[in-house]
């Protein structure tokens, strides 16, 4: 469950940027292809906020589809896995994205 890891690593870069204020409402975006599971990211964020600034805060996630360009056949197209292979059959494919894993916005007070 590598989810808590990331949480308490997300709750840190968060706390730290508060700088002491509370923190009210965190948004992430988790791509649907990094492999994390959001669901778990919300329970591991109360456990990992309990005690912190940011205890009591509000995690929204936001999962961006996966996207790929094909090099072969010039085409963008949804990817639904870590399968990277473009309907046309080739390989020489570019992810453009579903792999973020960012934190978009802190409310603070």
């Amino acid at each position: 469950m590598h989810e808590m890891a990331i949480t308490q690593s997300v709750v840190d870069a968060v706390c730290e940027r508060a700088d002491g204020r509370t923190v009210h409402r965190i948004r992430l975006q988790v791509g649907r292809l990094c492999a994390v599971v959001p669901d778990a990211m919300q329970f591991c964020f109360e456990l990992v906020t309990e005690g912190t600034i940011a205890q009591g805060a509000r995690l929204d996630i936001e999962e961006p589809p996966g996207l790929a360009h094909c090099r072969g056949c010039d085409t963008d197209f949804a990817l639904h896995d870590l399968v990277l292979l473009c309907p046309c059959g080739s390989a020489d494919v570019e992810v453009l994205s579903g792999r973020e894993l960012r934190i978009m916005s802190m409310e603070v007070g």
